[in-house]
């Protein structure tokens, strides 16, 4: 790190481990124009890795109007702590419209988050962690010293960050919290103040795909290791004559998809899902994960998995999709047709291409010829 590179203050332990297709974010409005409420699903880590502030603030404001109830939904380990200020200072400014809800963990930088909230409503099996600021340093003495009075200047604003939520918490007390990595219980967090009311207990799992950090903390709790190796239990099976049983809390709509996608291999369509979804109900839900498989499967099948995300996004049914790689596939020049179909006995004979002309052949025939011409000629001469 150079003397005049500022460090990136990263709110978490351990080496940053990069997370791929196990993040998922989105923003989206329910309801009539009178009645809409605006939900903002944190679920992954905060910063370059997963959701910046910047794309968190974009959205928000795309979809606010101004006076719509507001609920931020996290379940996150933290990441940038400079992030995690920017989306606390983006809460705040909401007002009491604003209600934050941990449907299963805040941690780190996502605990700074939350506490910007007017509300605070922590799931009564979920978990709030604060703990001290982390960086990476590299460099010589006085660049670490330049360090040191940064980690030290970012412990003021998490402090300033807490207090915010808890005005009344004794500081020492906190500082001494802060200090200890402490895992704070959903009674925990309210009778400190860091949350405001303890709510129904939502089965989600912590994290999903970023046990690998969760692991590097120093006093993670031994239930949440263990929680990572589980396996999502499969929904039982209704009775014959029972009515269909339909999901329609959008937390669990939204982990309903995260598992599907997560059985089916495609982790990485998840937030197009969310947001082509709109999680209206748990038959939308059904139908477009049937649909964002089929779509991957004529992606791979195409050799253009890389458009499945955006094809998914747009809500494409299969039909669509396939007219859309076809157009892709032969403005490309690649030659190369998807069909799934059986060919039949009277189908026509396949064309005959004309042979595309070979330089090289035809300058060695010419190459013969002339040779042969210039033999003749000495013949004729002698």
């Amino acid at each position: 790190m150079s003397k005049n590179t500022p460090p990136r203050i990263y709110n978490k332990a351990g080496q940053r481990v990069p997370v791929q297709d196990k993040s998922w974010y989105a923003v989206h409005a329910s309801g009539e124009a009178t009645e809409r409420v605006i939900e903002v699903f944190v679920y992954g880590e905060i910063g370059t890795w997963g959701i910046t502030a910047s794309q968190f603030m974009q959205d928000l404001r795309a979809v606010d109007d101004g006076v719509s109830p507001v609920i931020a939904a996290f379940n996150s380990i933290g990441g940038d702590l400079f992030d995690g200020l920017a989306m606390h200072n983006t809460l705040s400014r909401l007002g009491e419209r604003c209600t934050a809800r941990i449907d299963a963990l805040a941690a780190s930088a996502a605990s700074v988050a939350v506490c910007g909230a007017h509300k605070v409503v922590i799931a009564s099996n979920a978990m709030l962690m604060i703990h001290n600021p982390w960086t990476y340093a590299a460099g010589d003495a006085d660049s670490f010293r330049k360090v040191a009075d940064v980690l030290d200047q970012t412990m003021e604003a998490i402090i300033a960050a807490y207090k915010a939520k808890a005005p009344d918490i004794d500081e020492a007390e906190l500082r001494g919290l802060v200090a200890a990595e402490t895992w704070l219980t959903a009674s925990e967090a309210v009778a400190l103040g860091l949350a405001d009311e303890v709510g129904d207990g939502v089965q989600v799992k912590a994290c999903l795909g970023q046990g690998g950090v969760m692991q590097r903390y120093q006093h993670t709790p031994a239930e949440l290791l263990a929680q990572l190796d589980e396996l999502p239990e499969p929904d039982s099976e209704p009775a014959p004559n029972d009515p269909p049983k339909l999901v329609t809390d959008s937390a669990k709509l939204a982990l309903l998809i995260t598992q599907r996608c997560a059985e089916a291999g495609i982790s990485n369509l998840v937030a197009p899902l969310l947001s082509s979804t709109q999680l209206e109900s748990e038959e939308v839900v059904q139908a477009g994960l049937t649909r964002a498989k089929a779509v991957h499967d004529l992606c791979v099948a195409a050799r253009l998995p890389e458009l499945s995300h955006e094809y998914v996004a747009a809500g494409l049914d299969e039909p669509a999709v396939r007219a859309r790689l076809f157009d892709k596939i032969v403005s490309s020049g690649n030659g190369f047709e998807i069909d799934n179909s059986v060919p039949l006995d009277d189908d026509p004979a396949p064309k005959v291409q004309a042979k595309q002309p070979n330089p090289t052949s035809i300058w060695a025939a010419r190459q013969a010829a002339h040779a042969g011409q210039s033999n003749s000629a000495k013949g004729a001469r002698a």
